[in-house]
């Protein structure tokens, strides 16, 4: 039952607001950079600021670790949190020197062991792991955040506890285990939370209104 309300609302999302094209970035260091500076940060912000590294020439981990923390932090200004984001790149920056900076023989490592190494350097969460594994390396690992969360509970898909990882089991378990079904799955709840899905929302707007989800009727 779980997986056919899951797989259902997938479709309806897909039907209503087509391909999101998500994670846009060139490479997927960039996505990586893009995960950490979008902790606390609307895209937007997010985008200037690896704008501001690719026009300094600083979007690679190698120029990440030559520059000082301060230069680091005024080109990440727009992110918000750039003193604290600067540490986190660096420390990013670091661990990927202990691969040499290759990304591919980063990629070769097994995903419960990447994730376990993410979740080492400073900065990374478990949300920015996740998407880190999905956007960046095309693992099938569901990325679960606030609006995920929020969505969930106004269709009534709960879990047992609010940890993340039951969140992201909910999915992981009764979904077809595809990194292109997730990375499209979370793109699109992505953009119900932020546009019609909000703390106050637009019922009368949402696709699921009414098939899915009756929030809108108890408020």
């Amino acid at each position: 039952m779980i997986e056919e309300k899951l797989l259902n609302i997938y479709h309806r999302l897909f039907d209503r607001y087509g391909p999101q094209h998500w994670w846009p970035a060139e490479e997927p260091f960039e996505v990586m950079v893009g995960a950490v500076l979008t902790q606390s940060a609307a895209w937007a912000n997010v985008e200037k600021a690896i704008g501001n590294l690719r026009e300094a020439g600083a979007l690679s981990p190698r120029a990440l670790r030559r520059l000082s923390l301060s230069e680091l932090a005024a080109l990440i200004y727009s992110s918000g949190y750039y003193n604290a984001k600067a540490l986190k790149l660096k420390a990013l920056a670091d661990y990927l020197g202990k691969y040499q900076d290759d990304l591919d023989r980063l990629f070769a490592v097994d995903t419960c062991q990447l994730r376990r190494e993410l979740l080492e350097v400073h900065g990374i969460g478990e949300e920015t792991a996740a998407s880190i594994l999905l956007y960046a390396a095309n693992r099938p690992v569901f990325v679960v955040d606030a609006y995920t969360r929020r969505i969930l509970s106004r269709v009534g898909l709960v879990t047992n506890k609010d940890r993340y990882s039951d969140y992201q089991s909910l999915f992981m378990e009764n979904l077809p285990v595809d990194s292109g079904l997730f990375n499209e799955y979370h793109a699109l709840l992505v953009c119900l939370g932020k546009n019609v899905c909000r703390r106050r929302p637009f019922c009368q707007q949402c696709c699921l209104n009414g098939d899915f989800c009756h929030f809108g009727e108890a408020s």
